[in-house]
């Protein structure tokens, strides 16, 4: 935090947008699964896995990393030496799937956020702390402590609380000093960040855009060819859709890729709960957008698209939105098939309900 003229404190901008955000809060979730020995080595994790690496060889290593050892015994430091990550080099499944713009803000704040004054001089397990706080923290300084911060990070809060990197510390809670305010990786998009994702500023219930999809069109036709009849058909409509007009790749691996259970934190749920005080009516607002929607599009929302009638909501808490709209029944789908939502049983008695003369659910693919 810098002072004006006058002598009064003057706040820095955010380094990171609502997105990417949600890009540096999965790069240490990614490194959290990674089963590393100590916080040391999971602190150069975060800096490999976004940039490059400068310790930490041997426990990397031991995860098939590889890394040269001019990086260590070269004569000339300032010469680039290649770090390869096997999981970050794949092009299927990739565990943090950024564009070329979220890693390079990501990788800045997290310098940032690791040269801050309050945490620069601490050991790594205090510093990997503040990336963590700082990523789950809001605009308004409250944060959580996620259930994924390593233990040796977390009997290393009270040094943060010391050094000023925290305002607040209780259990589960925290509170970033005003200082460091510009680190927080938690807040609604802005006008411009809104303006920037053509669905909403279409006011349409198109899908924002995503990273490119390595499409196997053989594969895909393949799949196809082994869906039922009344699959297949809605498989083609929405790969069809001239209004949603998506990629190939993109509807190939929805349909295709197999479903993983999902994981909401305690902040997801908390932010949740937060949004659905101000959304008194999202039920039957959900389920009303879901007729129009196939009206229009002969098929159902995906989540993204749902979201879209006007929710101001990050894509983290979106999936755990749509899972309570769909505990509660006021809409249902046909798991795990995509672009199926309609109106549930509560939704329904309320008289929302899709035309009859739309037929029977689609039946889910057979796995293997």
């Amino acid at each position: 935090m810098s002072a004006d003229p006058a002598g009064q404190p003057q706040q820095l901008p955010f380094l990171l947008s609502s997105q990417q955000g949600e890009a540096a809060r999965a790069l240490l979730s990614y490194v959290a699964s990674l089963g590393l020995p100590g916080p040391d080595s999971q602190l150069v994790a975060v800096v490999v896995a976004i940039r490059a690496a400068r310790g930490g060889v041997d426990a990397l290593r031991a995860l098939g990393w590889q890394v040269d050892d001019a990086l260590f015994d070269g004569d000339d430091p300032a010469t680039p030496v290649p770090v390869t990550v096997p999981d970050l080099a794949r092009e299927a499944d990739h565990p943090l799937p950024f564009g070329k713009n979220v890693r390079s803000r990501v990788s800045g704040w997290t310098t940032r956020a690791l040269s801050a004054k309050p945490v620069k001089k601490l050991p790594p397990a205090a510093r990997l702390a503040g990336l963590f706080l700082a990523a789950h923290s809001t605009a308004k300084l409250q944060g959580q402590i996620p259930p994924d911060l390593p233990e040796a990070c977390r009997a290393a809060l009270p040094d943060l609380r010391r050094r000023g990197f925290l305002a607040e510390l209780s259990e589960d809670r925290c509170r970033l000093d005003p200082a460091v305010r510009h680190l927080s990786g938690m807040r609604r998009p802005d006008e411009e960040e809104q303006a920037a994702e053509p669905a909403k500023a279409e006011g349409k219930g198109g899908l924002p855009a995503r990273p490119e999809v390595r499409f196997d069109a053989a594969a895909w036709a393949e799949w196809k060819r082994a869906a039922t009849p009344a699959l297949r058909r809605h498989v083609e409509t929405v790969e069809f859709c001239a209004v949603c007009a998506l990629e190939p790749g993109q509807v190939a691996s929805a349909f295709m890729e197999r479903v993983r259970p999902q994981f909401f934190s305690k902040w997801i749920k908390n932010a949740c709960g937060e949004w659905k005080e101000a959304h008194p009516d999202r039920g039957p607002q959900a389920a009303e957008f879901t007729v129009d929607f196939r009206a229009e599009h002969g098929h159902g929302p995906s989540y993204n698209q749902l979201c879209s009638v006007g929710w101001d909501v990050c894509r983290s808490v979106r999936g755990f939105i749509v899972q309570r709209l769909l505990s509660n029944e006021w809409l249902t789908d046909t798991s795990p098939v995509p672009w199926t939502l309609r109106p549930g049983q509560a939704a329904q008695a309320l008289g929302i309900a899709l035309p009859r003369a739309r037929g029977s659910a689609v039946a889910p693919p057979a796995r293997p």
